[in-house]
């Protein structure tokens, strides 16, 4: 019998519509032909779920009792009994009834597909063996049933059932996935928009996995070795070299350009096994890639080029990072093609990047003394020596009186080619010699230097004069050319210290760094009184000629220079140095000092609140409070025994209104002090939420209470979480409109929670924040309802308390505040 096929549906949490895909398929099948049969399927009281059973043979289910609790699981001998050819059975990671033949469903999947019979069925992305330990940092939740993940790689057919995370919990919100009473929970706990968004990315990177894993085997089948490029795959090649970490950031920034692009860096290194390049630079780099999500490899092979265009065809790379070459123009001339062209020409369909670097371009500015490089005057004599006696040699084979003339335009054009490369000096040394050379050997009387004729002395003349006039054109073209490069060059680094300064950097350190490349020095040092100095150093560059100097650069600063003496030309740019350094040092003190007067500013902002606080919101009781006494003390007015009573009442009202601002103006101050005292203990959270409903005299109607049920004791202060939560819930009554507030309490992983829910007109989310700062009152238009502290002396009880307290929506309109705070682990209240 034919072994059955296997198709699941993955989804990445609950609720996206695993079960109802999975059915719809079911009756698609079942109306193209096929026998059906409904296994075993969980609506979790989802109607529209339900409603696809409607025409679907179901299976009854088996009855299991265990501890005097009845049961149900799926009846797997009935089902192979009845041997459909396609069994429709949910949630594959079940865990079956004590007693079963298999302890997990996805084992009673394995026996049906034995038994020929084709399976569809459903799991999240949470249940996978191998990423158990994933969704738990993601989510909190550590997950008991799972299917290992051998089961999902076995499938025939694996279908991701794909939801945005907002439009989940939007169906979560409206009561599509869980009962209202859950669901207030479900949105704050688990169906958080970024865990949702980290198991929608978790689902889609497995199944590319899969699929991927399938291309290769497909591959391999169909002998097929060029590479499919369905995931940019990019290799960085890395010598050893400080220019490494540039590489490695380029190439994951090509990478990460496509979703699900790979990164691997590779070191290669000759068979002999001799380190060309420092361990520890190349064990920093393996740090960064790794970092950045690459994988390190080390190959060894005896041609670089050859070895990475092999590596990178092995793990199918589509490119290929490499450094631009090292190598001067003439290591390039004598040397043959370098790696990079090498590489070029091997890679065939993969795309090579050649990455600049600072180990390639030198960051100095070029010299501006001199017109032509002492290097370039060196070829003008060696150009002498080596091509006018091998002119020579060659006219004087082919040696006739009428070749006189064309003799003397070869001499002359060499002159011409001297002078073009090494200026005036070797012009006038090859004219002279040439002059002589041709007297010598191609004008008669051979083999003797005379100039009988004038018209010879004239050619030399002439000869001279071109020489020199091509050297004159030459070299004011090579000082308009340096002249050029130095314009260029100091343009680059006076906008690269000005961006500096207007960026967000390190500026100093930034500075400093570019002070020393600029001009070459072995370090550069900033000194700046009562603070660390700021260095850089390059020991490559010391000479025993450096030279040391020193330049103050504001109040306190100084500047400290070792290496080359700087060339009156470089002063200017030096000079621009030390402006922007000086503007940093000052911007750094003014920034200090503004750091230092924040707490200042943050006590007199707060002091000029609390006066204007206290100024409006204890007048009003206390006017009320000093009228009513005055009335009752007058003894010209006789009062009823009801307006006595009405005017205590009106006074004991108006002295408690005094009481609790008092108390809380008190609490704010030792707050800020950090002089608030907590006696944090074991307490049980249903104490607290009697206590502060009994403290606000709330009758039934006025709240509602969803408890949860078996929450362990959270470690708190008793009388600091009762006052915390009296100020919340005292907010929630006051804005819940028409329905009640509700508080629920919960657990969510090593936390208790204190969800206390109004439905009134909520807070833009922008506004948040501003209802945890003290003396705000919805944009301090309302003077009636206190002076807005309450929500913020709340948010420091449970800091004090290691506790937070976070706002948000609630479904359906309206704001739920969320107190937090930590279990108390093996403690009893």
């Amino acid at each position: 019998m034919a072994r059955g096929r296997l198709r699941v549906m993955l989804g990445a949490a609950p609720g996206v519509g695993k079960t109802f895909a999975m059915l719809e398929e079911g009756r698609r099948l079942r109306d193209a032909g096929r026998d059906v049969v409904v296994a075993v399927v969980e609506t979790h009281g989802r109607a529209a779920t339900a409603a696809l059973l409607d025409g679907l043979e179901v299976m009854p289910r088996r009855a299991v009792e265990h501890r005097g609790v009845a049961l149900d699981d799926l009846d797997l001998d009935g089902l192979l009994k009845r041997s459909p050819d396609l069994a429709l059975v949910d949630e594959l990671a079940h865990t079956n009834a004590p007693g079963s033949r298999h302890e997990k469903r996805w084992q009673d999947v394995a026996e049906l597909l034995d038994a020929g019979i084709d399976v569809i069925s459903t799991v999240n992305i949470q249940h996978i063996e191998s990423l158990v330990d994933v969704v738990r940092e993601i989510t909190g939740v550590l997950q008991r049933e799972t299917v290992p993940d051998a089961v999902l790689r076995s499938a025939d057919q694996v279908e991701l059932v794909d939801l945005a995370p907002q439009a989940l919990r939007d169906r979560l919100g409206e009561g599509l996935v869980y009962p209202a009473t859950r669901v207030d929970a479900a949105l704050s706990n688990y169906f958080r928009l970024g865990n949702l968004t980290a198991l929608r990315e978790l689902a889609l990177l497995w199944l590319a996995d899969e699929v991927d894993s399938a291309l290769q085997r497909y591959r391999a089948e169909k002998g097929i070795d060029s590479p499919w490029k369905a995931r940019e795959r990019v290799v960085v090649a890395l010598t050893g070299g400080t220019e490494g970490e540039a590489l490695v950031r380029r190439a994951a920034r090509i990478a990460s350009r496509s979703s699900g692009g790979e990164l691997f860096a590779v070191h290669v290194t000759p068979p002999d096994g001799l380190a060309r390049s420092s361990p520890d630079v190349l064990a920093a780099q393996r740090a960064l890639v790794e970092s950045l999500g690459g994988t390190f490899h080390q190959v060894v092979g005896e041609q670089i080029p050859r070895a990475l265009v092999d590596f990178a065809r092995g793990v199918d790379a589509t490119q290929l990072v490499i450094g631009v070459s090292r190598r001067s123009a003439l290591a390039r001339l004598l040397g043959g093609p370098g790696t990079a062209a090498t590489v070029i020409r091997e890679a065939g369909e993969i795309d090579v990047h050649i990455v600049s670097h600072s180990g390639a371009r030198s960051r100095e500015l070029p010299t501006s003394s001199g017109a032509l490089s002492l290097r370039r005057r060196l070829l003008g004599f060696a150009l002498v020596v080596v091509a006018l006696p091998g002119l020579t040699a060659l006219l004087s084979a082919f040696r006739s009186p009428d070749a006189v003339a064309t003799d003397l335009l070869l001499f002359q054009l060499l002159v011409v080619v001297v002078a073009l490369v090494g200026g005036i000096w070797p012009a006038l040394l090859a004219a002279v010699a040439g002059g002589l050379a041709l007297n010598f050997f191609f004008v008669e009387p051979l083999y003797t230097i005379t100039i009988a004729d004038p018209q010879n002395l004239l050619a030399l003349i002439i000869f001279v004069i071109v020489a020199v006039l091509v050297s004159i054109v030459v070299d004011r073209s090579a000082r308009r050319s340096r002249a050029a490069t130095r314009a260029a060059a100091e343009s680059e680094t006076l906008s690269s210290i000005a961006g500096s300064v207007i960026g967000g950097q390190d500026v100093l350190q930034a500075l400093v760094v570019r002070l020393r490349e600029s001009f070459a020095m072995t370090s550069v040092m900033l000194r700046i009184e009562g603070a660390s100095p700021y260095t850089s150093t390059d020991a490559r560059l010391a000479s025993d000629d450096d030279v040391e100097s020193s330049f103050p650069v504001g109040s306190g600063a100084s500047l400290y220079l070792r290496g080359p003496d700087l060339a009156a030309s470089d002063r200017r740019i030096l000079g621009a140095f030390l402006s922007q350094i000086a503007s940093a040092v000052a911007q750094r003190a003014l920034a200090s000092e503004a750091e230092r007067m924040r707490p200042v500013a943050d006590a007199d902002r707060l002091r000029t609140a609390l006066l204007a606080a206290v100024g409006h919101d204890l007048r009003r009781p206390l006017a009320a409070a000093t009228a009513a006494v005055t009335a009752l003390r007058a003894s010209d007015v006789r009062l009823s025994p009801a307006d006595e009573a009405e005017l205590l009442a009106a006074a004991d009202e108006s002295l408690a209104v005094l009481a609790d601002l008092v108390t809380k103006l008190l609490d704010a101050s030792r707050l800020q002090a950090g002089a608030l005292g907590v006696d944090a203990r074991a307490i049980a959270l249903d104490d607290v939420v009697g206590g502060a409903i009994e403290e606000l005299r709330l009758g039934p109607g006025e709240v509602r209470l969803e408890l949860g049920s078996g929450i362990p004791p959270v470690r708190a202060d008793p009388v600091l979480l009762q006052r915390a939560l009296v100020n919340v819930l005292d907010n929630a009554v006051r804005f819940s409109g028409d329905e009640p507030p509700i508080v629920a309490t919960s657990t969510f992983g090593s936390h208790a929670q204190i969800r206390v829910i109004d439905s009134g007109p909520g807070i833009p989310p922008e506004r948040r924040d501003d209802v945890f700062v003290a003396f705000q009152r919805l944009g301090d238009t309302d003077s009636s309802t206190g002076i807005g502290l309450g929500l913020a002396l709340s948010q420091g009880f449970l800091e004090a308390m290691g506790g937070t307290i976070d706002a948000e929506d609630t479904p359906g309109g309206g704001l739920t505040l969320v107190l937090e705070l930590p279990l108390a682990s093996g403690e009893t209240p």
